[in-house]
């Protein structure tokens, strides 16, 4: 059984930041993992993804230089550093888990087979 659980959301100043987290557990092997979010009355949203072992990192342009995905692949846990938070950033947060993946240029939720349950962040002006 497969088990991702990510937390850490918060509500935040425009210009902070937040790490969230993302405890992965039944997968073995390298395995990709990714960070999505969905704003109110908006589609998820690919933010940034990468491979648990000797993979590339994607960034979504809204937030390249300002976020950070990575992973402790000792604790399977996978982490977004997010700085120069903005209002825009707002939504619900996802973290998910695929052995496999078709798209390698960008986070396409449809290639993701596990998913957290989902962790709020608001960023207020």
């Amino acid at each position: 059984q497969v088990d991702v659980m990510d937390s850490g959301g918060d509500s935040v100043q425009a210009g902070g930041s937040l790490t969230l987290s993302c405890a992965v557990s039944g997968l073995a092997g390298p395995y990709y993992v990714a960070w999505f979010r969905q704003p109110v009355d908006k589609g998820r949203e690919g933010v940034a993804a990468t491979k648990t072992s000797g993979g590339g990192v994607y960034y979504d342009d809204s937030v390249k230089g300002r976020f950070t995905i990575s992973v402790d692949a000792v604790d399977n846990t996978v982490y977004l550093a997010m700085n120069s938070l903005k209002p825009e950033d707002t939504a619900i947060y996802y973290c998910a888990g695929s052995l496999k993946i078709y798209h390698y240029d960008r986070a396409t939720a449809t290639d993701y087979d596990y998913w957290g349950q989902g962790t709020q962040v608001t960023v207020s002006s």
